[in-house]
């Protein structure tokens, strides 16, 4: 079995992107700016809508294993994908990056893989429409014991929480990792998801050596409006406590030192994958050996990299950037 420098577990979600402009999304009944949950019969109305789309393996884990495979680490993504036209794709479109896809796709199920159409607004807002299919029954007998215990680190993904059984399997995973002497941690994906599974978010980030969120997370996991409040109380109980605001700084948090690392603000051409190509910068850092600071500076230049272009995916070499500014 290969040993990886990165694996991660996640939804396994096809992309499906195409331009829109707000009077469209108002006539199809798309909320702009928001991901909305969408049934089969909807998916194909929406898929059928778009035009001059592009499909690409997706899904915010698999993005950032691929962001990481772009930067030079041995990547592995464990997903769940149909054994149908799409399924296939996802798999041969992860392979193609240069991410090992460790599930072959599943045949005979009677859900479909799950796709996520996305409508990218000319100024760069974006509204997902996902139809989650078969992605969700991910399991414990989906996540190959060899694959995580040998990862230098892990990533979960926090969407997966929304089954008892995907919860169960990431938490064995996490335990799988750390006790092999790697480093597993989580993306917290959606203030929403956070807010359905509090508790056992609580319970899991004391486990885990790092953990990603956004401050509407934080603030959703420790209900509170004071964002400082909340990452102290992460801070006490986890690894690491990575805080991105947009626009504004990340904050990093390990015990009581607190690092602030600032933003350079630009006007996004698409902010699809910011958040999990930031993910790719800060983790390609953290698993290198770079100090805090160092690894939130590579975060914020991967996330302005991908904002800056069309889809997910980095297409200048984010690696030569980090040279730039002298961090590698």
């Amino acid at each position: 079995m290969k040993n990886y420098q990165a694996v991660g577990i996640g939804n396994a979600v096809v992309d499906v992107i195409c331009r829109s402009d707000d009077a469209s999304l108002a006539r199809m009944g798309i909320e702009k700016g928001v991901m909305q949950l969408i049934d089969a019969g909807r998916s194909e109305t929406l898929y059928e809508a778009m035009e001059n789309r592009v499909q690409v393996a997706g899904g915010s884990v698999a993005n950032t294993m691929a962001g990481l495979g772009a930067l030079g680490l041995s990547t592995g993504f464990i997903g769940r994908v149909r054994d149908d036209d799409l399924g296939r794709a996802y798999a041969a479109d992860m392979a193609r990056l240069g991410t090992d896809f460790v599930n072959p796709p599943v045949a005979g199920d009677d859900l479909p893989t799950s796709r996520c159409m996305i409508f990218v607004s000319p100024d760069g807002e974006r509204s997902m429409n996902t139809y989650l299919g078969i992605s969700t029954e991910l399991d414990a007998a989906d996540v190959p014991d060899n694959v995580v215990s040998n990862a230098g680190l892990l990533l979960l993904e926090g969407y997966l929480f929304d089954k008892p059984k995907g919860k169960a399997a990431l938490a064995a995973a996490a335990e799988a990792c750390r006790n092999a002497g790697g480093m597993a941690g989580i993306s917290l994906s959606d203030p929403f998801c956070v807010d359905r599974h509090r508790s056992d978010f609580r319970s899991l980030v004391r486990g885990l050596d790092y953990v990603i969120g956004n401050e509407h997370e934080w603030a959703s996991l420790y209900q509170t409006a004071d964002l400082d409040s909340a990452l102290a109380q992460a801070a006490a109980k986890t690894g690491l406590v990575v805080c991105t605001r947009s626009g504004d700084g990340v904050i990093l948090m390990r015990g009581d030192n607190r690092i602030d690392v600032p933003v350079t603000r630009i006007a996004p051409v698409d902010t699809t994958g910011a958040g999990d190509q930031f993910a790719a910068g800060f983790l390609y850092g953290l698993s290198t050996g770079r100090s805090m600071q160092a690894a939130g500076r590579m975060g914020c230049i991967a996330a302005a990299e991908v904002i800056s272009h069309y889809g997910a995916r980095p297409e200048t070499n984010v690696k030569a950037l980090f040279a730039a500014e002298g961090l590698i």
